[in-house]
């Protein structure tokens, strides 16, 4: 998503005067207003991942200098008030810079990246003269003319050196044949499921190793990478294959196992992977597993995708789509509704393309063929 605002601010030249003692006392004066413009494209990457970070909370732009004064554009991914319900995304324009009130009329746009030029587009432009520009006030809770830079937090490179050492482990997990050495603390703090395991009240005391079922060695490897680096390791470098597949069907595997540790942000990291990664020969399995573990998001999109008329028929033809009837067979209901929803909707776009003939044909006898818009 791309956020950009231009901001037009008004500033008066001093007046000028002409008086000739030699003439009749007439004067006259002018007043310039001079009008200093500027632009600023806000880039925002990772749109995906910043829904959801809560209501009124936002990502500010780097400040820029229009007219003398410094601005900022705020982006509230879930909106800024309660009363948007995280429904509506919300773009603001700020003075940041310490000064009296300033006149300034602006536009903010949201750009469409679709290639539809269906911008949004929020203009105070064509505003009435009697109404003037607005005044905008210092925000005070911008960011400042002044700061100091910080480095980004270096917390998870710590922990994760941890791993990489060895250092202190004091349990081992057998996962597959395969031994891990970790510390108890880390994943317990790191993970519901493993503080119950290690420090509820049904923990066994002298257990130095606990045993992992129905997992595979290298998801438990990535698994424990995200536990202590909070970031998903390379796919390519840890299963040793550089299609596109094969991270595929591990993030498939990933967003089963941190449903079943309760690690709701590597889950969320699985599904907006998964979301990038749809495809033909894998949707069906990733629909069944977003049905199994609740990832409703992913699970509308996976419909939507097998729903469409040129993928349906190859879909239903992969090993996915039988384990997706063996194991979710409601979801089949969803789908014929999808689908149902789509040729409804490509009949009344039909029909509005045929200007009214019956055979499908339009004023000058041609056949109209029918597509979705």
């Amino acid at each position: 998503m791309v956020g950009m605002g231009r901001v037009y601010k008004e500033t008066s030249k001093p007046s000028t005067s002409s008086l000739s003692p030699s003439l009749p006392a007439v004067t006259t004066s002018t007043s310039v207003s001079d009008t200093v413009n500027g632009s600023h494209d806000f880039k925002i990457t990772g749109y995906s991942l910043s829904k959801g970070m809560g209501i009124g909370k936002y990502t500010a732009s780097d400040t820029f200098i229009v007219g003398g004064h410094e601005w900022a554009i705020y982006f509230y991914p879930d909106g800024k008030s309660v009363e948007d319900n995280a429904t509506y995304v919300s773009l603001f324009i700020a003075l940041a810079s310490d000064a009296t009130d300033v006149r300034a009329l602006f536009e903010l746009t949201l750009l469409d990246q679709s290639g539809r030029e269906r911008h949004k587009v929020h203009s105070h432009f064509g505003r009435a003269l009697e109404s003037g520009p607005y005044t905008l006030k210092y925000r005070g809770k911008g960011p400042k003319i002044y700061s100091i830079p910080l480095p980004p937090s270096d917390i998870g490179l710590h922990f994760g050196q941890l791993l990489e050492t060895g250092k202190g482990t004091d349990i081992n997990l057998e996962v597959d044949g395969e031994t891990f050495s970790a510390h108890k603390l880390v994943l317990a703090a790191r993970s519901p499921v493993f503080r119950a395991q290690l420090y509820g009240p049904m923990k066994d005391q002298n257990a130095q190793c606990i045993k992992v079922e129905d997992m595979e060695a290298t998801v438990f490897k990535a698994l424990l990478h995200f536990i202590y680096w909070d970031t998903l390791p390379d796919m390519e470098e840890l299963t040793g294959l550089s299609s596109k597949l094969a991270s595929t069907l591990m993030s498939q595997h990933l967003l089963a196992a941190a449903d079943r540790y309760g690690l709701d942000r590597l889950r969320l990291l699985c599904e907006a992977n998964l979301c990038e990664a749809v495809a033909i020969n894998t949707v069906a399995t990733t629909l069944a597993l977003a049905e199994q573990h609740h990832s409703f998001q992913l699970k509308a999109v996976c419909l939507k995708f097998v729903a469409l008329p040129e993928n349906l028929r190859a879909v239903m033809q992969t090993d996915g789509f039988e384990y997706l009837k063996e194991s979710c067979p409601h979801v089949l209901t969803e789908l014929l509704e999808y689908v149902a929803r789509i040729n409804e909707h490509s009949i009344a776009v039909g029909k509005q393309g045929t200007e009214g003939n019956l055979d499908g044909s339009d004023v000058n006898g041609r056949r109209v063929k029918q597509r979705l818009l």
